[in-house]
């Protein structure tokens, strides 16, 4: 017998690839659930699918515990959970901020970590549920900057060719 998936939680929600997960979501009739640090930009993905906005910063543990508790109080728990959350550090390797480089890393990894453990803890009970994370990806454009080489070409300071 195949799972059924009722509740769906999206953590890290924003316009892009989480609204259309939301808007998936919704169409295969699934109660949503969207976080964020901020809930301002969830407002009209929320008006258009019908979604439970909810605030959080996943790399606080106590903010996801209170975020789990909300979700089950609200709508069950959520036997889909993703993790689409991530920061970033922004600059040449050699000027990057380590304080913006903790936050990215709080963020992208230890966020993912404590809301696939909560997720992990109500799911295993039940013996179904599925983890997601999305991952965040920028393909680096102009990688010499954090060499030293010419930026828009693949020659690094050295010379070498990648």
């Amino acid at each position: 017998m195949d799972p059924q998936y009722k509740n769906a939680l999206i953590v890290g929600a924003g316009h892009g690839l989480s609204a259309s997960l939301t808007r998936l979501f919704t169409r295969r009739q699934l109660q949503v659930a969207i976080a964020a640090r901020s809930l301002d930009k969830l407002a009209d993905l929320a008006q258009e699918t019908g979604a439970k906005t909810f605030a959080c910063d996943a790399a606080k543990i106590d903010q996801v515990a209170r975020l789990f508790d909300a979700v089950t109080a609200a709508m069950g728990e959520p036997d889909v959970v993703v993790y689409n959350a991530s920061a970033r550090a922004r600059g040449p390797f050699l000027s990057l901020d380590p304080a913006a480089v903790e936050q990215t890393i709080a963020v992208s990894a230890y966020g993912g970590f404590l809301v696939a453990q909560h997720a992990a803890r109500l799911m295993a009970p039940r013996g179904h549920g599925a983890i997601l994370f999305t991952g965040f990806r920028r393909r680096v454009r102009q990688w010499p900057q954090f060499t030293g080489g010419t930026p828009g070409t693949n020659v690094p300071a050295s010379g070498a060719r990648r």
